[in-house]
């Protein structure tokens, strides 16, 4: 047998056919093939990196400096900041560098990156950075890392709402192939919506790591023909505060629609010719979909036979309202799953509040039509829970063994686990060996010290007299008040 021979940095250095890569170093070759394609357009642009690290988004400044000796054939810079809005204002500079005459490129690409919390901090400058717009070569990517079970944040971090609020455009990729795919669609439609693009991750596609194949003209992306302004809707000086407000509301949304209408960001990966059960989803949440309905007994080609369909939404705001109505053309239901707050669920019914109630299918998501709870906003969503809620929805058409089986046992797990009774003995997280925060979080007999935001938080849960925390950042202000 003949075994290809295989490089760890074969990641970095090939450009095409088979890769094996984390979610994290996908993020570094995104930016790589971005180069690639501005060099093979004839443009002479430059990549710009900056943000703070911090989990899920904890890697990626290693990776980077890991992969420092192929940077420079990109024109990939990397300067990590001092906090996420520092790191929002510098990638702003960037976008406004194409303005002067003694610029060096013909556009800049930007990649911030941030946990949750991050760009919680960082809405002001965002603010202003995606008012001003973008460069026509160039376009940033607002990378967060989510967390939305609260596995290493201390809030349920969950990005959407605030790039909702900010009027920028969302991308939600499910693994780690549409790391790449979904990063090579977000330049393009920044520069070509003139906004900043949110791009949502999560543990789930930054902390994996799979196989991918690449093609050199994958993914293929169409610009559409859009009614422009004069002038456009790019960053531009002198540049008033009102006007720069009517160019995102009136022009910068509209631009990303067509945008995501022009090119698959949503995508039916379960279609069926019998028009009966309609399931909307996104990002990781996806494929979390598809193994909960294998769970009950249903593969893909089953669905399509009883007339299941799956939309996946790939740019959750602004959503593309075309799509909504034809996916639910002829559907006797819908059903809306994602996690935490109600995006898409809303959308889809304010798309078709105009459809006269006769053609009108009904709408489920976090409850049913009798407000029955069928999904939680508390934690994180998976496939157990998913097929129960799909399972309590199409019985009304579809029951199988598999199906009652399935059901009952997830029934039965969620009995046993209210029911189950703590250990007996606990292991309380501990510091690890050597680390200073043991002995620093130690304070004097009859004292009280404050805890926060990392290791030295388990404090508070040992008998130090560390009491409460506040946010990254703050820590010791809390002592003013």
């Amino acid at each position: 047998v003949n075994l290809a021979a295989l490089s760890l940095n074969d990641k970095y250095e090939q450009t095409d056919g088979q890769l094996y890569l984390t979610g994290t170093q996908a993020l570094v070759k995104v930016a790589m093939l971005q180069s690639i394609r501005d060099r093979a357009a004839g443009l002479n642009t430059a990549c710009f990196i900056s943000g703070y690290r911090g989990s899920p988004m904890h890697n990626l400044d290693k990776e980077l400096w890991r992969a420092e000796r192929f940077l420079p054939q990109s024109q990939i810079h990397f300067l990590p900041a001092v906090n996420e809005d520092i790191a929002v204002t510098s990638h702003w500079g960037a976008q406004q560098a194409s303005l002067f005459d003694d610029a060096r490129h013909d556009g800049v690409f930007g990649l911030w990156y941030g946990k949750g919390p991050g760009l919680d901090r960082s809405v002001d400058a965002m603010r202003h950075a995606n008012l001003a717009g973008t460069s026509r070569h160039g376009g940033v990517l607002a990378v967060v890392g989510d967390d939305h079970g609260m596995t290493s944040t201390d809030v349920p971090a969950v990005s959407e709402p605030t790039f909702i609020d900010l009027m920028m455009p969302v991308l939600y990729p499910g693994n780690v192939s549409e790391l790449i795919e979904y990063g090579l669609y977000g330049w393009a439609l920044s520069r070509f919506c003139g906004a900043w693009v949110g791009f949502k991750t999560s543990p789930d596609t930054l902390d994996t790591a799979a196989s991918v194949m690449l093609e050199a003209d994958w993914p293929k992306i169409t610009l559409p023909d859009y009614p422009f302004p004069p002038g456009g809707v790019s960053i531009r000086t002198p540049d008033p505060w009102t006007t720069q407000e009517f160019r995102l509301r009136e022009h910068k949304i509209g631009a990303a629609i067509a945008f995501a209408e022009a090119n698959p960001l949503n995508k039916v990966l379960i279609d069926s010719r019998l028009r009966r059960f309609g399931i909307v989803t996104s990002g990781v949440t996806a494929f979390a979909v598809l193994e909960a309905l294998r769970s009950l007994g249903i593969d893909p080609e089953h669905a399509a036979s009883l007339g299941i369909t799956v939309l996946k939404i790939g740019m959750p705001h602004p959503i593309d309202e075309q799509v909504i109505r034809r996916f639910c053309t002829g559907l006797e239901e819908v059903l809306v799953v994602e996690e935490k707050r109600r995006i898409i669920e809303l959308a889809v019914k304010d798309v078709l509040y105009a459809v006269p109630a006769k053609n009108r299918p009904r709408v489920s998501g976090r409850r049913d039509g009798q407000g029955h709870r069928l999904l939680s906003e508390v934690g994180q969503l998976g496939p157990d829970a998913i097929a129960r809620a799909i399972a309590l929805r199409i019985r009304s058409f579809h029951d199988s063994p598999a199906l009652q089986n399935r059901l009952a046992f997830l029934e039965s797990k969620e009995l046993e686990r209210t029911e189950r009774r703590p250990l007996s003995i606990i292991r309380t997280p501990f510091f690890c060996s050597g680390c200073p925060h043991n002995t620093s979080t130690r304070v004097p007999e009859g004292s009280r010290a404050h805890g926060g935001v990392g290791c030295h938080y388990m404090a508070t849960n040992m008998a130090r007299g560390n009491v409460t925390h506040p946010h990254m950042g703050g820590e010791g202000a809390n002592w003013i008040g």
